[in-house]
């Protein structure tokens, strides 16, 4: 059985058609067509960039799978992998009968959208109308919106299938997906420890291949935090790059929505079929999106130093006491390969990074708690509690409704709106983010992208930090600073560290570019992942034993 996953009937009913089989899945050959007989294409260049989305593409094109046979694959492995990591909240009805609606269009040699065919999961605060939206939340339950958020539709309309609403810490206020009102998700290279938050879940179903690329949303490094969790891609956008539109407030200064795959090319493709302008969110922004897969070649493409003149910046405030010495083992290790295909690493320093921390948790909770206000049992939101008077009404719908990380973070917020510490406080907490922006923006005029550990530690155990908030929140120090400058990141991962088990934990690097950079470090990122050797991103719950029945 899967858990709390809804419609478990449907997944369990649709994934016996397809009886598992003892495989090895090799690392070059995206894990949805590993069992689907491939023949030698001749429309593609010999040696493309490595690319699950685009592979799948050829696949159709050339006819040598079908959508459906796809579906199946990718329920089956849902199923086979769903009952050790708990990635999805909910799991959608349609997804076959999408596939089918894909065959047909090629059958009627109809164009295909870019992402057609390409199984994409989906942050449960970020709305959807077919499907239930809970947020992580016990208030959201049962709240089905009768709208799909922006970034949602233009995957839709891009061709891609929407597998599922994958977990999340409750409104994203968390950093291991233990705050879900739901289920607890699980690393998949070792399941005894957190993925990550709070886009926990779908870095996690990326990472054990529950779905080709995913959505989700990154208000302080929840994108790239579990990104280096689950050894996946991880990319945030510049703030105003992606409407967040459909996207569930928690701080709207911060909030943008990221993408998830487990190549750079998946994730630069994700986010160029969502970005752009929208006239439903007045904070997008109007700037031209390039064309993100320019930039992808393939390595047999590369000149010998294919990053020469790039300047890189070290942040040295990121390698300091309190982080992982295997951390930053692992991350002068990626300065020095970065270094050898050309760039000029420097180190920087960026006096008000330790500035960041207290001044992000001030500003996002004074944010979150006048956003989270709207959950009261009255309105259309949020699930209503019997009561004789008004007061208790809002106070036991609200109380029964948010968990306990909820409910302090509100606290907070209130606390620093209120009148007497507004100044001392919130408004010093925005002083302290214009330095902030300042010291990035003098950084990055003196190197083209600057470098870090996207979190000072590996995944840890499972309960080990959820009952010392003050050691978890510390544990975002790496990515909050780049929210607070609405500046774009790029995390990837770039090697291990003891523990978990034989494989050990991944690690990832963050790379930080000038707003509405995206393209360069798409680019960068592309070429340390093709050139990156004697590494395999793909974890032990893949292996023959753990998939099969």
């Amino acid at each position: 059985m899967l858990s709390t996953v809804h419609n478990t009937g449907f997944l369990l009913r649709q994934c016996r058609r397809l009886p598992p089989k003892r495989r090895r899945f090799n690392s070059s050959t995206p894990l949805f067509l590993s069992q689907v007989q491939t023949l030698p294409s001749t429309e593609l260049p010999s040696s493309p960039p490595q690319s699950q989305i685009l592979t799948i593409r050829d696949n159709l094109l050339q006819r040598r799978t079908t959508a459906v046979e796809l579906a199946e694959l990718a329920l089956n492995r849902l199923r086979l992998t769903e009952p050790q990591i708990h990635s999805f909240i909910s799991v959608s009805e349609t997804v076959l009968r999408e596939a089918e609606e894909i065959d047909g269009k090629i059958a009627r040699n109809e164009d295909l959208g870019p992402l057609a065919g390409v199984f994409v999961g989906v942050k449960d605060n970020i709305c959807t109308s077919d499907m239930p939206s809970t947020g992580g939340s016990r208030i959201l339950e049962n709240y089905r919106p009768p709208f799909d958020a922006t970034a949602v539709k233009r995957v839709k309309d891009c061709g891609g299938i929407i597998v599922g609403k994958t977990n999340l810490d409750e409104f994203g206020m968390g950093s291991t997906t233990e705050g879900s009102a739901f289920q607890v998700t699980t690393n998949p290279w070792d399941v005894s420890r957190v993925p990550g938050g709070s886009s926990g879940g779908s870095a996690a179903a990326v990472s054990a291949r529950q779905c080709v690329v995913s959505l989700g949303s990154d208000t302080g490094g929840s994108v790239r935090q579990p990104a280096s969790f689950c050894g996946v891609v991880g990319l945030k956008p510049t703030y105003g790059r992606v409407s967040r539109f459909g996207l569930m407030a928690y701080a709207s200064s911060l909030d943008v929505i990221g993408c998830f795959g487990s190549l750079v090319a998946d994730t630069g493709i994700l986010l160029h079929a969502i970005a752009g302008h929208d006239r439903l969110d007045s904070t997008s922004s109007k700037h031209e999106v390039p064309n993100y897969a320019s930039q992808f070649m393939s390595v047999n493409s590369l000149e010998s130093k294919p990053l020469k003149g790039l300047r890189v910046g070290l942040i040295r405030e990121t390698l300091d006491d309190g982080v992982d010495k295997a951390v930053v083992s692992s991350i002068l290790g990626a300065a020095s390969h970065l270094q050898e295909l050309g760039c000029t690493v420097t180190e920087v320093s960026l006096p008000s990074f330790s500035l960041g921390l207290p001044a992000y948790y001030i500003l996002a909770s004074s944010e979150s708690s006048s956003n989270l206000s709207r959950y009261d049992g009255v309105s259309r939101y949020g699930t209503q509690v019997a009561a004789d008077q008004l007061n208790s009404l809002y106070g036991d719908s609200r109380s029964k409704g948010f968990g306990p990380e909820v409910k302090m973070r509100i606290l907070m917020g209130t606390y620093a709106l209120s009148a007497g510490y507004y100044d001392a406080y919130y408004k010093r907490a925005q002083q302290v983010r214009t330095l902030v922006q300042k010291s990035f923006k003098a950084a990055l005029n003196e190197n083209d992208i600057l470098i870090s550990p996207a979190a000072p530690s590996p995944a840890y155990s499972i309960g080990e930090k959820k009952n010392d908030p003050l050691a978890m929140y510390a544990g975002d120090i790496m990515t909050v600073n780049v929210n607070l400058a609405g500046l774009p990141a790029l995390v990837l991962p770039c090697g291990f560290v003891e523990g978990g088990g034989p494989a050990g934990l991944p690690v990832g690097v963050q790379m930080i570019g000038a707003a509405f950079d995206e393209e360069k470090l798409l680019k960068v990122g592309h070429i340390f992942e093709q050139t990156l050797q004697g590494y395999k991103f793909i974890p032990p719950l893949l292996s023959d034993d753990a998939i099969a029945c």
